[in-house]
């Protein structure tokens, strides 16, 4: 039996309300579902605003154990509901150590663990490396009851290194959290097209699917008059060819949906050779700082 599956993205806007944060997501999550969607994915930090822009030492109050998140604690069940696969977006905490994480719940709602992300940005208007230490997990593939899902969390997506290491873990696709926008420092730069092909690079060099989901709208910076960060949006699922099969405008609300022939896509990519053709050998710079 030909195994399918088909993937979601959720794109919407958020504000310092969890509650309302929360139900939102909820809504898109049982529209997704009701349109097919198998592994449903919202942006990064859905809990709230994006508070990275600054650093503000009351944003670490609110960051929970990720067990006792209260996303992870609404949205999981949720997953066992609707017999659908999240990865949630958390401010995790884990004793005196704060993480920008992932909890995969399964289709069950049980949850399969966590993934904390590796590549930690600092700079105007992303100031991460105040909040967040960087990644201990290592890059996870979970084993969901629709398969093999790769999940790499925002600045983890400019980095072929961790679509490769995902895709050599057996992932058959790949997923991103985002929550990207505009530059503070410099208002003519867009990413937006960069931002998107650099993951669809990722597609055709691991012959996979991969879905961005990123937020939109404006959020005003709370302390700090006529400051802000406009988010553009622009979610997308790309095809094994990187090929955009599903994707959204840089300010629509709501769900875009694709369906992949999984049992295909694993003939596929045995038949382009880029794994057989792996020279690991010479790639000894790849992990070294700073190459000879």
């Amino acid at each position: 039996m030909t195994r399918l599956l088909t993937a979601a993205a959720i794109q919407t806007s958020y504000d310092t309300n969890l509650a309302a944060n929360i139900a939102k997501t909820e809504g898109f999550i049982r529209e997704a579902a009701a349109r097919g969607a198998q592994v449903i994915l919202p942006s990064e930090l859905f809990q709230g605003p994006y508070f990275c822009v600054t650093q503000e030492e009351r944003w670490f109050a609110e960051a929970h154990p990720w067990r006792e998140h209260p996303v992870v604690k609404a949205i999981a069940p949720l997953a066992g509901e609707l017999g659908v696969v999240i990865p949630i977006s958390i401010f995790e905490r884990e004793g005196p150590h704060y993480f920008n994480s992932i909890v995969m719940a399964d289709a069950d709602g049980s949850l399969m663990g966590v993934y904390r992300k590796s590549h930690i940005p600092d700079g105007p208007g992303y100031q991460e490396k105040y909040y967040f230490r960087p990644g201990d997990t290592g890059f996870k593939v979970w084993d969901s009851r629709f398969g093999r899902i790769g999940v790499g969390i925002c600045w983890d997506q400019w980095y072929p290194e961790a679509a490769r290491a995902m895709a050599l873990m057996g992932a058959e696709i790949l997923l991103y959290p985002t929550a990207i926008g505009s530059e503070p420092h410099d208002p003519t730069l867009d990413t937006a097209l960069p931002w998107r092909r650099a993951m669809q690079g990722h597609a055709v060099s691991n012959v996979i699917p991969v879905v961005g989901a990123n937020r939109i709208g404006f959020e005003p910076w709370e302390n700090y008059p006529g400051g802000g960060q406009t988010f553009y949006g622009s979610s997308f699922i790309a095809d094994h060819r990187g090929d955009l099969v599903g994707d959204m405008s840089p300010t629509e609300e709501g769900v875009v949906t694709a369906t992949f022939d999984l049992d295909f896509l694993t003939t596929h990519r045995a038949a382009w050779g880029f794994f057989r053709d792996r020279r690991p050998d010479l790639y000894g710079d790849l992990a070294k700082g700073r190459p000879a």
